[in-house]
């Protein structure tokens, strides 16, 4: 807040931004062309000295915004993502905004507005939402191809990118896209002990993990506009998931026969997503009507085969499983103006499925896997959900507008197999917005919402892992959990010296889901009363040229969480298990004023707190710090190459486990476990262009 009061003489005054005509001088701030009723209007010309391909590149430069995605939750519901496509919300769920932001080439982008979301008449939006406005433009392509590799443990990677092809004229867009998108992680090295109860070594491992992951994906989209103004949208993408995760360790014991562990967990699948919408005029009003159909299948299987040097039977485990997922939805969206503010009656209705086998296997002294049983593995899960919600949206003032949303749920959750339930839910849900420019250059919004929580599928069924010897027994008697939320955000232009965001947040979960007892000593997924969090999060570029540092800005962003919530287990109050409660991002930018070169530097640091199940607790995270750099030409043949390499200060791989011989609040501890492993520099190679 001291920040933005001392800024403030500066960015009470108006600026005029300039077009930078020539790339190579390089040094014009991405200030807004125009400022009108708290919106910020970017055009490609603000943009010119990080030379984008496209419109996320542009996006990623706006002083003091952060592009969010969608909340991944099933159904479509209210907006979650802040972009718009000329005004529209993005309704294709498996790629989202970041893959169709890509997508859209620079020479399309006529401008960007980032206005506050509750002067947009749309159900959802708050706080900074970025609305990308397109032009037409001729047939063009765009590629982008990536690379990474590691000196030790991780496999190289050089089939990442994607190479995408479109066309815009005044009544038919269209875009195709085929990409692949690629996982490569490991850890290695380091130390790994375990450790008796009383805290003497008893085990050292040498441990290798792995994963290799690659999701190849092709897909389409079209929109046409008849000359009466009706819209039609249609958008189709298949996609292939292809992953190998290894953990194996050496493990020598201080006592007793060394041993070799051999743990895979290999996964396959494949899905395909239709979705279609179309709008036009209506009784005086505006309809749209939305379609879609997703559906995915996976197959998967862990082993865990224990090998021992003095040549006894091997043991092991093996747990395979089957899965077929799919949702269908259908949603209409009628707006109209009336009584001096926009209306819009929202109605959808969401359809999901869960299909489920498992097995668990016991490794025979032949060699052979042997099926045990597993109750309670197999079976599925459906749920039938129809949402309405009627959103009215009026400006209270010249300066102040406001947003009215109100509605409910009703949900029916039904699971097939042992124990099966059906069980039916109804939920108020609905927000209040408020949206203040309180003078040019800083803007406040504030917002009240009731939400309603959907519930992991997955946690209904039970399941292991048999990498961590953890089991989940599964809960037919899962319930959604509700939140209270309240955001205050405040966005001041600090002139030449950038823009800064900052938002105070605050949630009530009832219903909050974690680990319970249940009998026999397991722990499953369950409803505990209550939880609440409180939040900080500030965001700010710093334009230096004021400084005499043409070309250069600094990205700076900071997020503190507070936690509560009432053990299971003990009754004793602690913070979420496993939650990321501070976080800081800095990156230094700098685009060398009369070249096509330009470098940066930054780093990350997130503190993660103790995570807690029944039977253990302890720590498992990554970093805390990773630094990095990039150096980057912006005409290599008419193309953009960027060379980065993350993780300079050997960010860590770390775990910290305590686990007990039964429940952690009355038993004795059985051991501790410790791992230390080196993730190695990371190198990245970036090439985009068009054509």
């Amino acid at each position: 807040m001291a920040l933005l009061a001392v800024a403030w003489p500066v960015a009470a005054q108006e600026v005029e931004a300039e077009a930078e005509p020539d790339l190579p001088e390089g040094s014009a701030t991405p200030d807004a062309a125009e400022q009108r009723s708290g919106t910020r209007v970017f055009t490609p010309e603000d943009f010119a000295r990080f030379a984008p391909r496209n419109a996320l590149d542009m996006l990623n430069e706006v002083p003091g915004f952060t592009v969010r995605g969608e909340d991944g939750a099933r159904g479509l519901g209210q907006a979650s993502a802040n972009v718009l496509i000329d005004g529209e919300r993005i309704t294709n769920k498996s790629e989202g905004v970041f893959s169709q932001l890509q997508r859209i080439a620079t020479d399309r982008v006529e401008r960007i507005e980032i206005v506050d979301g509750a002067t947009l008449g749309i159900a959802g939006l708050s706080g900074q939402v970025a609305n990308v406005i397109t032009k037409p433009s001729a047939i063009s392509g765009r590629f982008t191809y990536r690379a990474n590799f590691r000196p030790k443990y991780a496999e190289p990677s050089y089939i990442g990118g994607e190479v995408s092809l479109s066309g815009s004229g005044e009544t038919f867009d269209w875009t195709m896209a085929v990409s692949n998108g690629v996982g490569r992680g490991a850890a290695g090295g380091g130390n790994a002990f375990i450790y008796d109860a009383d805290g003497n070594v008893i085990e050292q491992r040498d441990i290798r993990m792995q994963f290799i992951g690659d999701f190849p994906r092709i897909s389409g989209s079209a929109q046409w506009t008849s000359p009466g103004g009706t819209i039609v949208n249609a958008n189709a993408n298949y996609r292939r998931a292809y992953q190998n995760f290894r953990d194996n360790q050496q493990r020598d014991l201080v006592n007793g026969v060394d041993r070799f562990r051999m743990f895979e967990d290999r996964v396959r699948g494949w899905g395909y997503e239709l979705g279609a919408d179309v709008q036009f005029d209506l009784a005086g009003g505006r309809l749209k009507l939305i379609g879609l159909e997703s559906y995915s299948r996976n197959r998967g299987r862990s082993d865990s085969i224990i090998s021992f040097e003095d040549g006894s039977d091997d043991v092991g485990s093996r747990f395979a499983s089957r899965s077929e997922s799919g949702e269908r939805i259908a949603r209409a969206e009628y707006s109209w103006s009336m009584l001096g503010g926009d209306w819009q009656l929202d109605a959808e209705a969401a359809f999901n499925r869960l299909d489920r086998s498992a097995q668990l296997f016991d490794l025979d002294p032949s060699g052979e896997f042997v099926e045990i049983p597993f109750p309670n593995g197999t079976g599925g899960v459906t749920e039938d959900r129809y949402e309405t919600i009627l959103t009215h949206s009026r400006p209270l003032a010249d300066n102040l507008s406001l947003q009215v949303g109100m509605g409910g749920e009703y949900s029916t959750i039904a699971q097939t197999g042992a124990n099966g339930l059906t069980r039916s839910f109804w939920r108020p849900k609905g927000s209040i917005n408020l949206a203040w420019q309180v003078a040019d250059g800083l803007d406040l919004s504030f917002e009240l919402a009731r939400t309603v929580g959907q519930l992991s599928f997955g946690d209904f069924l039970r399941s292991v892992s048999l990498n961590q010897n953890q089991q989940n027994a599964g809960n037919v008697e899962l319930v959604p959990p509700q939140t209270w939320e309240a955001k205050l955000e405040a966005t001041k232009d600090l002139g030449d010296w950038g823009s800064s965001n900052l938002r105070f947040y605050a949630r009530r979960i009832d219903d909050y889901i974690e680990f319970i007892p249940v009998p026999g000593g397991l722990e499953t997924r369950g409803n505990i009363d209550k939880a609440t969090l409180l939040g900080v999060y500030w965001n700010t570029t710093f334009q230096l040229e004021p400084l005499g540092l043409n070309g250069m800005q600094l990205e700076v962003t900071l997020q503190f969480e507070d936690t509560e919530l009432e053990d299971p287990l003990t009754g004793e109050k602690r913070s979420f298990g496993g939650h990321q409660d501070h976080q800081v991002d800095l990156e230094l930018r700098h685009d060398i004023p009369g070249s096509n070169w330009a470098w940066g530097a930054g780093m990350e640091y997130n503190h993660t707190l103790p995570y807690y199940r029944l039977g253990e607790t302890g720590f498992n995270y990554e970093g805390p710090t990773y630094t990095y750099a990039f150096i980057e030409h912006k005409d290599v043949f008419g193309m953009t190459a960027n060379l980065s390499v993350f993780n300079l200060t050997d960010g860590r791989a770390i775990q910290d486990r305590y686990v007990y011989e039964g429940y952690r609040d009355r038993t004795p501890l059985a051991f501790r476990e410790t791992q230390d492993l080196s993730v190695q520099p990371i190198f990245n190679f970036r090439l985009s262009g068009d054509f």
